[in-house]
């Protein structure tokens, strides 16, 4: 059964994403968005790392059909990069070492910025 989190704004308490899903075992890191047509515009996927790192929260983009919006959150939920990841593209990394990454679709880019704390 998926575990579904709602995804807000520590300071204001605003929802960001209604559902995002709790991404942490292998098969779903491995799955992650690859193969779906679309995704609905208040959902995503959070994946969960061992620890912050860059390299082991880069994604890449094969077998997919939409772009998305990537962020990358510290260990204390901090917003440390987004950015646009398109279809089919090699690899994308966080600016900064990170411990959760969020995918989700490419409207979140408008809700969050670089240093916004985010909960779920």
């Amino acid at each position: 059964m998926a575990d579904w989190r709602t995804l807000t704004q520590a300071s204001t308490g605003t929802v960001v994403l209604a559902r995002v899903k709790w991404c942490q075992n292998f098969w779903c890191h491995f799955r992650g968005l690859m193969l779906r047509p679309s995704l609905p515009e208040d959902e995503g996927l959070l994946f969960v790392f061992g620890r912050a790192s860059k390299s082991q929260t880069s994604i890449h983009m094969f077998f997919m059909f939409f772009a998305i919006a990537a962020v990358w959150l510290d260990d204390d939920g901090r917003v440390v990069d987004a950015k646009l990841a398109k279809p089919w593209r090699p690899a994308y990394f966080p600016a900064k070492p990170a411990r959760y990454l969020i995918e989700a679709p490419v409207s979140l880019l408008d809700r969050v910025k670089i240093g916004d704390v985010l909960k779920f």
